[in-house]
C-alpha cells in the first residue's frame, strides 16, 4: 500500500454561491478545507471578469481560511499591494501576464505574502526556469484559463511530472498546484505525478446538486477528499 502524502485543497470562490458566500466559506472551514482560491479576471488577459480584492476582505472577516489570489490579469504587479492589503496570504501571477515576472514575485514576498507563478497550457515549462528559486508554488493550468467547467487538457499530467522531476533535481521546495477539471480521477493521477495543491471547482465540490444534498458543501468536500485518497491507493 502506498503512503498517501498530504494534499492541499483550495476551494474556488468563483464557483461558490455568491448569495451565501459566508455560509459556504464557514462550511468549508469546518469541513477541513485548507484554503480559498480567488480567481481574479480582468476581461483582458482572459475573456471573463470575476471577483476583486473586496471579496478576499469579506472572506477574511467571516472565516479563518488562508486566501490565495490567482491574478489572471494583465500587468498584475499594479494590483499586488491591493490584494495583500485585502488579506491575501498568497498571490499567484501568470508568467504570460508579467513584463518582469521576477520583480512581481519579489514584490509579493516583500509585501508579506507567499509568491506563486502560474503557467498556461500553451506556454513551455522552460519559461519558468529562472523563477523556480523564488516561488512557493507553481500553478499548472490544466485548462485554458477564463471559465469553469472545461475538460482537462491531457498534456497536464506529463507537464506536472516533468516539473516535479525538475524541482527535485534542483532540490527546490515549491509545491505544484493544478487548476482545471479536478475530479476524483484527475486529482489522484495528478497527485501520482507530483501535484500537491488542487483547486476545487465545478468538477468536484461545487456541482449543481452539492447545496441540496444532505450535509451540503461540507459533505461534498469530505466525500471528495475520501474518494481521492481511495483512488490514490488503487494506483
Amino acid at each position: 500500500m502506498i503512503r498517501v502524502d498530504t494534499l492541499t485543497y483550495s476551494a474556488s470562490a468563483m464557483c461558490a454561491n455568491l448569495c451565501r458566500l459566508e455560509d459556504d466559506f464557514r462550511a468549508l472551514e469546518e469541513a477541513g478545507c485548507d484554503e480559498l482560491h480567488f480567481d481574479i479576471m480582468d476581461g483582458a488577459f482572459v475573456p471573463n471578469i470575476t471577483l476583486g480584492p473586496d471579496f478576499i476582505k469579506a472572506a477574511k472577516a467571516c472565516c479563518g481560511l488562508p486566501c490565495n489570489a490567482h491574478l489572471m490579469i494583465a500587468d498584475p504587479a499594479r494590483y499586488i499591494p491591493r490584494f495583500v492589503e485585502a488579506g491575501a496570504d498568497s498571490v499567484t501571477v501568470h508568467i504570460e501576464g508579467c513584463v518582469h515576472a521576477h520583480r512581481a514575485l519579489s514584490q509579493i514576498r516583500q509585501a508579506g505574502a507567499s509568491p506563486g507563478i502560474a503557467i498556461n497550457p500553451g506556454t513551455p515549462l522552460t519559461k519558468l526556469e529562472y523563477l523556480l528559486d523564488f516561488v512557493d508554488r507553481v500553478l499548472v493550468m490544466a485548462v485554458d484559463p477564463g471559465f469553469a467547467g472545461q475538460p482537462i487538457i491531457p498534456s497536464a499530467f506529463e507537464r506536472v511530472r516533468i516539473l516535479r522531476d525538475n524541482l527535485a533535481y534542483r532540490e527546490l521546495n515549491a509545491h505544484i498546484e493544478v487548476d482545471g477539471n479536478i475530479d476524483v480521477q484527475n486529482a489522484a493521477m495528478l497527485a501520482h505525478h507530483g501535484a500537491r495543491i488542487f483547486v476545487l471547482g465545478t468538477s468536484s465540490i461545487f456541482k449543481k446538486d452539492a447545496a441540496s444534498r444532505d450535509g451540503g458543501l461540507a459533505q461534498a468536500f469530505t466525500e471528495f477528499k475520501k474518494a481521492v485518497d481511495t483512488k490514490r491507493r488503487a494506483l
